[in-house]
């Protein structure tokens, strides 16, 4: 039986990180440091949860079900069809993929052009080399691992270790946490998890995984998900002792610069301290190597799936080109019109994705029935579209927006945790009731 060298395993690994490790990943943790100040640790406990341990969690199980697929059609056929291609739309050309391409030029590209260059073209030209570089590592599947796992994380590994190191030599400047962060920081850093996309993006990246380690002949299923569970718990580590490193740049530098907008603004303020402007070419590298290896992986997965869902009547190479020059258009919006749709978009996928995850890994000891799996799924939708359609476009619906307001958790935007957690178990009590009812009439009929 075929068994992954220890060379291919590191590359596997490091490539999952890397898929992971894109533009959110290294703007929200130095912000959560600038924020949170002194409890930056705090608030970073519970971020680690939604952006480290769901995403590891989420790339396990999407590998262990042989795809995302396989995991919504436990709610329903239907559901996984609809619920699929939502997320493979929205975390790819609708959003992610076109975030990724336009990130590393707003926050590191654009500050480094003469006041009068042509942003508009300017953004052309770097989408264009961008993207045409993803397309051609894309376009190659089965050296997607040594692309991504060998050359272009290790070397992304290493930059965000130099500024690191150098920041450690500032005296730290710590300032009082602000706003959530001060009052409740470890919700304010559970939510702050969602922006990352992570748990989402790990639906895609977890079946990706899967096929790398059976394009290096691993054949049987169990040692494929024996490696899978070894390679996100890798990958979990690197993402959560980076995020530590990132939110010790902000937190270390909170006081020098109080009230950071985002966390490129701190990145960029810390390196111009550190190197001065060429620290700026450094940060551009460091965005552009993290959102190539995220966009290479998104355009990967959604490629291979929407290859199968149309029953291989357009090559995997056709998909990948589609989706590829779709997001080259999108990105060339700008960076703000995408990310104006990305909080409802998140408040709407990322509960119903979180529940998946934790019924997915808790399926063997609870054993949950398509009906709890249906119940489930519906309150993790209904209150979060309640609730974003109230917060985000002010629009009340009669008698539901009132309901969804009483809910404990409503102001922490978690309204709908509660209720979904006790439909799942009404749902599963309901089962194994009538499952005992109908085993109780088979007797009787047979006596």
């Amino acid at each position: 039986m075929k068994k992954l060298s220890r060379s291919e395993f590191s590359q596997v690994s490091i490539m999952l990180f890397g898929l992971f490790f894109g533009a959110g990943n290294l703007i929200f943790p130095p912000l959560l440091g600038n924020q949170a100040g002194n409890q930056t640790w705090v608030a970073l406990a519970s971020f680690a949860v939604t952006a480290v341990l769901f995403p590891v969690l989420g790339a396990i199980l999407v590998g262990k079900t042989d795809g995302l697929s396989n995991l919504s059609n436990r709610v329903g056929a239907l559901f996984s069809i609809f619920f699929t291609t939502a997320i493979y739309l929205s975390i790819g050309p609708g959003l992610g993929i076109p975030r990724a391409g336009s990130v590393p030029f707003e926050l590191a590209i654009a500050p480094l052009l003469p006041e009068t260059t042509s942003l508009s073209l300017a953004r052309l030209v770097y989408t264009f080399c961008f993207f045409g570089l993803a397309l051609w590592i894309c376009l190659k599947p089965t050296k997607l691992v040594r692309r991504v796992g060998k050359y272009l994380t290790p070397a992304l590994l290493v930059m965000i270790l130099f500024l690191f190191v150098r920041i450690i030599f500032l005296t730290p400047q710590v300032a009082p946490a602000l706003g959530a962060y001060q009052t409740s920081p470890l919700t304010k850093g559970f939510l702050s998890g969602y922006d990352t996309m992570d748990a989402v993006a790990a639906l895609n990246f977890g079946y990706v995984v899967a096929l790398a380690i059976k394009r290096f002949g691993v054949t049987d299923k169990a040692e494929r998900t024996r490696y899978t569970v070894k390679a996100g718990l890798v990958a979990g580590a690197l993402l959560l002792l980076v995020y530590a490193m990132l939110s010790y740049v902000g937190m270390a530098t909170s006081g020098l610069f109080p009230g950071a907008e985002n966390g490129a603004q701190v990145l960029s303020q810390t390196v111009q301290v550190l190197f001065g402007k060429t620290g700026l070419y450094l940060l551009a590298s460091i965005f552009t190597l993290a959102c190539l290896t995220t966009c290479v992986g998104l355009i990967t997965s959604g490629g291979e799936y929407f290859h199968v869902l149309f029953k291989r009547k357009l090559s995997y190479h056709a998909w990948v080109c589609i989706w590829t020059f779709f997001s080259f258009v999108m990105a060339n919006f700008g960076l703000n019109t995408l990310l104006a749709f990305s909080f409802p978009l998140l408040t709407m996928i990322y509960p119903v994705a979180l529940l998946l995850i934790v019924m997915g890994m808790t399926q063997g000891w609870f054993g949950y029935s398509k009906l709890a799996y249906g119940f489930g799924a519906f309150f993790s939708l209904a209150l979060p579209l309640v609730e974003m359609l109230d917060k985000t476009f002010k629009v009340a619906l009669p008698f539901l927006t009132d309901l969804v307001k009483s809910l404990p958790l409503y102001e922490q935007g978690l309204s709908w945790v509660l209720p979904s957690l006790l439909a799942v178990t009404l749902a599963s009590l309901l089962g194994r009731v009538y499952e005992k009812s109908q085993q109780k009439d088979q007797v009787g009929q047979e006596i």
